[in-house]
């Protein structure tokens, strides 16, 4: 359904850190920085971009808005979380951990990366 993700970030080198160790610890390689300085990161199939807005203001995340990325394990969530926290990144939500509701049993991982935006790691 995706084609790619992008979020914004005011501090690239921030989130270059940040992304690198989070999608690292999904074994993915660190960013690409393509000619105007965005981070693009791709991995099974799927791709992941950081810029800074190109309207010239400040980034700043979506209120309500989350980003999930589909997780092997659970274990795998909570290398994906653990990699996040260590490079800067903030819990949110509940603990790492089985939720229980309408789409059944679900291994969730919250985070939000150093810009602010929701992040989630899913394991169904």
């Amino acid at each position: 359904m995706f084609s790619h993700i992008m979020v914004g970030a005011n501090d690239l080198g921030v989130s270059k850190g940040f992304y690198d160790a989070l999608f690292g610890a999904l074994g993915a390689k660190p960013a690409m920085v393509d000619d105007l300085g965005r981070l693009i990161y791709m991995h099974d199939g799927a791709m992941f971009m950081v810029t800074k807005p190109i309207d010239g203001e400040a980034a700043c995340h979506a209120n309500g808005g989350t980003i999930g990325f589909k997780m092997a394990s659970p274990e795998q969530a909570d290398a994906w979380h653990a990699a996040g926290l260590a490079a800067g990144g903030s819990t949110c939500e509940d603990p790492p951990g089985i939720r229980e509701g309408a789409f059944g049993k679900l291994y969730l991982a919250y985070l939000r990366d150093p810009a602010g935006n929701k992040l989630c790691a899913l394991y169904r």
